[in-house]
């Protein structure tokens, strides 16, 4: 309503200028009183023009209006592995976005060769890694490679540990958001004993663990600071 009864006024001032610089004061009436509006000429030969405080207020408010600003959505989580054993590490994961999550991993204690490593459902060690449940699997599918079409959600397929029992790895996967309804934020990884099997081995625990072996150590996703 302010905004119409303002271009009501600039229309009145630019119809009655012509009159205004004969010097001739000339008064504005509207039927409302808060915006009664006066114009009077000056020495200046100009027009000089006294507005309501509503309109003061006006201006003030639409010109402290502040641009929108978009800040990129990147996060952050971490998951401290260890164990009943000697194995022990820590994993990162960044996400921007709603684009893929980059899983850094660096994982000691190890003897040389592949380790099976997944996120697993629950975040839950109360009963040491066992009771961190199966593969994070929302879709229900059977276990694969982290390539395949059809896997779980949690397979993230093999570690390497070198001579020295140090496993490092970069692995890069859209399945696992850190936020939404499928985010793994409180959920845990797992390093398994053995090598994942990918679900090709034809071993009867191939295509729901890639018969992986003994879980050596986990740790529960949690958010960090960026």
């Amino acid at each position: 309503m302010q905004a119409a009864a303002v271009a009501a006024m600039a229309a009145q001032i630019l119809s009655f200028t012509a009159a205004a610089t004969a010097q001739q004061p000339i008064l504005f009436h509207s039927s409302n009183p808060a915006t009664h509006l006066s114009l009077q000429s000056s020495s200046f030969h100009g027009v000089s023009l006294k507005f309501p405080r509503q309109f003061s207020a006006l201006s003030t408010s639409v010109s402290s209006r502040k641009p929108l600003t978009i800040v990129a959505a990147t996060k952050k989580a971490v998951a401290v592995l260890k164990g009943n054993s000697q194995v022990e590490g820590v994993v990162t994961l960044t996400q921007d976005d709603d684009g893929p999550t980059s899983v850094n991993v660096k994982i000691t204690g190890l003897t040389p060769g592949k380790h099976g490593f997944h996120l697993h459902e629950y975040g839950d060690t109360t009963n040491g890694c066992i009771s961190t449940g199966a593969h994070f699997n929302p879709k229900g599918l059977t276990h694969g490679a982290p390539e395949d079409e059809i896997r779980h959600a949690g397979d993230l397929g093999n570690i390497v540990a070198n001579a020295e029992g140090v496993a490092e790895a970069t692995i890069v996967d859209s399945q696992i958001p850190l936020s939404g309804p499928h985010s793994v934020v409180g959920r845990a990884f797992v390093v398994h004993e053995l090598e994942d099997d990918l679900g090709k081995g034809g071993h009867e625990l191939s295509l729901t663990t890639g018969n992986a072996g003994g879980r050596l150590a986990c740790g529960v996703v949690g958010l960090t600071p960026l």
